[in-house]
């Protein structure tokens, strides 16, 4: 065994917002396959916490000190801001290092297309952050989907809702929809990946997309309806300004239907601190498990244990294995097709 592969696969973390320090530091730090070397940050504050919590990473100002020492790493991984997404992992890729992309993957399917191409010319791995797939509710409905419980899927619904009046200041409320800003390009780009896991790809679309609090520089409360290819019809909604939530996930078929209310329990979690080794991470409590039946005849179906840590376990597989990548970018592709459609859609017909 040679040294690269006995070695963990030693890591950057670029961004130590949301994205850094919750989604992707935690899940490196937990798994003995990856060593978290270095994080870049030039908030103080954030350069403080990292070092608070991950005392064996360096801790550096600008992408350009790590591109400077990319020989003693890896893997980078990308949180910044998605306006910068396609730009790091373009220099990333430079730096003769193997690329974990945030979503959005990129501003733009052209810049998606080009990266893609640009890292299988160079001989490099590159995936896209969809976290999403491992969430417990989507999980338990790719079990009864596939199972064929539900029968013959008609309607899918699916929903990110909350409600923020005011939203907070950041860049997600200062980007506009040309630098991958908005709701659609945030929270979308899930919601249109677990439907096309689910459905296949899409034939049509109808989109709505509005921007309802002035200081939000680009939307904030979107309705997609897609038609995919397979005949099922998907309905999803992401809106910031929700005062009331629907459920989570409504799906009809034509012997079942199934039923979640509230979001997967990981992120909640890791905010209040718990780690992915804790026990019962990533459990949802029984009285939130979703509902399965037709007409009254209901029961409740015990939701799969959420487990974003599963996106690393199979990068270091493909790693070093050569084996397939956790998400194919390609993939990630087709969901900004998607968004690049409805964004052109709904300026035609508002």
């Amino acid at each position: 065994m040679t040294d690269a592969a006995s070695r963990p696969i030693r890591t950057a973390v670029i961004g130590f917002g949301t994205s850094g320090r919750i989604f992707h530091a935690p899940f490196l730090a937990a798994d003995a396959d990856y060593s978290l070397d270095a994080i870049v940050t030039r908030d103080p504050s954030r350069s403080a916490a990292a070092t608070a919590r991950h005392p064996g990473a360096r801790v550096v100002a600008t992408p350009d000190e790590l591109w400077a020492d990319a020989a003693s790493l890896d893997l980078v991984v990308i949180g910044s801001p998605s306006g910068t997404h396609a730009a790091l992992a373009d220099a990333a890729l430079d730096a003769g290092l193997d690329v974990v992309v945030d979503k959005p993957f990129a501003t733009t399917a052209d810049e998606g297309r080009a990266l893609i191409a640009k890292a299988e010319r160079l001989g490099r791995r590159l995936t896209v952050f969809q976290n999403r797939r491992w969430d417990g509710d989507f999980r338990t409905l790719q079990n009864l989907v596939a199972s064929g419980e539900l029968g013959e899927v008609r309607r899918f619904e699916s929903r990110f809702e909350w409600w923020q009046a005011e939203p907070d200041a950041s860049w997600k409320t200062e980007a506009s929809a040309a630098e991958a800003g908005g709701i659609l390009y945030d929270l979308g780009t899930h919601l249109v990946d677990q439907a096309v896991q689910l459905f296949g790809p899409v034939s049509d679309l109808y989109a709505e997309i509005a921007r309802r609090r002035p200081a939000a520089a680009a939307d904030d409360d979107v309705f997609l309806a897609l038609r995919h290819h397979s005949g099922v019809t998907s309905h999803l909604w992401m809106n910031a300004v929700a005062p009331l939530f629907g459920p989570r996930f409504h799906v009809l078929g034509s012997r079942a239907g199934y039923s979640t209310w509230g979001l997967d329990v990981q992120e909640p979690s890791l905010l209040a601190g718990a780690l992915p080794g804790d026990p019962g991470f990533g459990e949802t409590p029984e009285a939130r498990w979703g509902v399965l039946g037709a007409d009254g005849d209901t029961c409740r179906v015990p939701t799969r244990r959420g487990d974003y840590g599963e996106f690393y376990r199979r990068l270091a597989v493909a790693l070093r294995d050569g084996g397939p990548l956790p998400v194919d970018p390609a993939d990630a592709v087709a969901v900004l097709e998607v968004i690049e459609r409805a964004h052109a859609a709904a300026s035609v017909t508002a």
